[in-house]
């Protein structure tokens, strides 16, 4: 049997936070990748085990000595409707360890197969999602953001009845935590005051110690969240990420992007752009991303509301006193991602609020030219500070190439209040707009060879690709381009 260190904390707070439940056998598992950087980090010693028992440990079918499997519960709104009992549907935390450097990891299975929370479902994952989710998260990792990590991908040998039949997929994600704004709302639904706190008192010797020294601790895990989801969040604009599902049962506590469904990378850049097929209201397009991420921040700060003061009305004051500090932290996070991905490092009050207006204004010029999200500030990354030959890489990612060229003057009029010679800024913002994403056309394209010929190739060199997004690779052209018009991908499904 492997072994894995586990030190399992999260089993301790009780039966009331969680179901034990193992995952079922599938009837064939086949490991397909198997993230070696990822388990070196974490100190496994998993890298080196032979392919039929690295696929027996990732699909569930050996529960490795230690192991405490478990299914959480949590509740979560819905797209804005309440739904008191959620839960692991069709995951099961394995357990945690604890990593060389002195941090705790949750090893988490999804697509596991049944629990008490998967309301009638099967508890099992299509091939696709799953290697969507680990596709996604690995690259969203390269391009440093706070996510979720994959250790492990492998099918099941089984089929999963979804619209049609579908190989099935297992994956093994890794998370700094798995405790969501709906595991709070869970209890606070309840009126259990005692497991609210009993859960807070968790999370802050988990993620957030520093809360501990606080006069009032919950006061400050509730301002500890809000300001990394501020910042997580601009992340996910300053990329043109599109979560898709950002119900609250889907919001990590920890500031780490989790639950990768109908996600997706903008290619033509829109304000509104929607891809999730469930989302047909655009609750969560691109636009509205940081207004639901306060909603979110709201139904946590109500669910906290008994440890913030001892009176309601007092407790109601500071916690709109902390969700107040929200909007101001996203936007200057924000603005200071944006203006790297534009070259403006010499900033003061006066040249941020023109530098706000002049990236507002490259925004709506490119929505209205239908310009790529990615390849515009890529090539933005690449142009000198006086007008040359290489503005046509530009210019051709806009249909109208007038509106473009004003704006161009203007950037370089900006750009002579830096101090950074070209070469200096140009490296700077190579650092931050990426020549390669996991590009929906290219995601799908993965997808289908695996489900459809049983091919896993695709799969591993746009893995390899995304694996160093910021710079050219020999060869490599294609995963940089934008979709055809018979490749463009409409929608993206959650997998359920």
């Amino acid at each position: 049997m492997q072994h894995i260190p586990f030190n399992n904390q999260y089993v301790s707070l009780g039966d009331t936070f969680y179901v034990k439940t193992s995952p079922l056998p599938v009837a064939s598992p086949s490991l397909i990748k198997l993230n070696d950087e990822l388990a070196r980090e974490l100190g496994l010693s998993v890298s080196n085990l032979h392919a039929a028992d690295a696929a027996a440990l990732f699909s569930g079918n050996s529960i490795p000595e230690g192991a405490e499997p478990l299914a959480m519960a949590y509740a979560g709104h819905q797209f804005g409707h309440f739904n008191p009992q959620l839960g692991d549907g069709r995951a099961i935390l394995l357990g945690e360890v604890i990593s060389p450097d002195g941090e705790r990891f949750d090893l988490h299975l999804k697509g596991s197969g049944h629990t008490v929370y998967s309301r009638g479902g099967d508890g099992r994952a299509a091939l696709g999602p799953v290697l969507r989710e680990y596709l996604v998260s690995e690259a969203m990792k390269k391009l440093d953001v706070p996510t979720t990590r994959a250790l492990a991908v492998v099918t099941t040998g089984e089929e999963v009845v979804r619209e049609r039949l579908l190989p099935g997929g297992i994956i093994t994600r890794v998370a700094s935590s798995f405790v969501r704004v709906g595991t709070f709302q869970f209890f606070a639904a309840k009126g259990d005051q005692e497991a609210v706190q009993k859960l807070a008192d968790h999370v802050i010797e988990r993620n957030y110690p520093e809360a501990s020294e606080a006069k009032n601790p919950y006061v400050a895990l509730l301002k500890a969240v809000v300001d990394r989801q501020a910042a997580l969040i601009a992340q996910w604009m300053h990329l043109g990420f599109i979560h898709g599902v950002m119900n609250t049962d889907n919001m990590s506590i920890a500031g780490e992007t989790i639950d990768y469904g109908p996600c997706a990378f903008m290619d033509i850049y829109d304000h509104d752009q929607v891809f999730s097929s469930i989302d047909r209201d655009g609750r969560y397009a691109y636009s509205n991303q940081p207004s639901i991420g306060l909603w979110n921040l709201t139904r946590l700060a109500e669910s906290l509301l008994p440890l913030l003061a001892e009176s309601t009305e007092a407790a109601v004051e500071v916690a709109r006193g902390v969700l107040e500090t929200y909007i101001d932290h996203y936007q200057s996070e924000w603005l200071a991602g944006m203006q790297a991905k534009c070259g403006l490092f010499a900033r003061s009050e006066q040249t941020n609020e023109e530098d706000k207006a002049l990236i507002e204004e490259l925004l709506n010029t490119m929505a209205a030219n239908h310009a790529d999200f990615t390849l515009t500030f890529y090539h933005l990354s690449q142009l000198p500070s006086q007008a040359s030959e290489q503005d046509s890489d530009i210019q051709a990612m806009f249909e109208s190439q007038g509106e473009l060229e004003n704006w161009l003057a203007k950037w370089r009029q900006r750009l002579t209040k830096e101090t950074l010679i070209d070469t200096e800024r140009q490296d700077k913002m190579q650092a931050v707009n990426p020549v390669y994403i996991p590009r929906n056309h290219q995601i799908e394209a993965a997808i289908r060879a695996a489900e459809d010929n049983n091919d896993f190739s695709v799969f591993h060199e746009l893995h390899e690709v995304l694996q160093n997004p910021y710079v050219q690779q020999q060869g490599k052209a294609r995963y940089s381009l934008p979709p055809e018009p018979d490749e463009v991908v409409q929608q993206t499904f959650c997998g359920t």
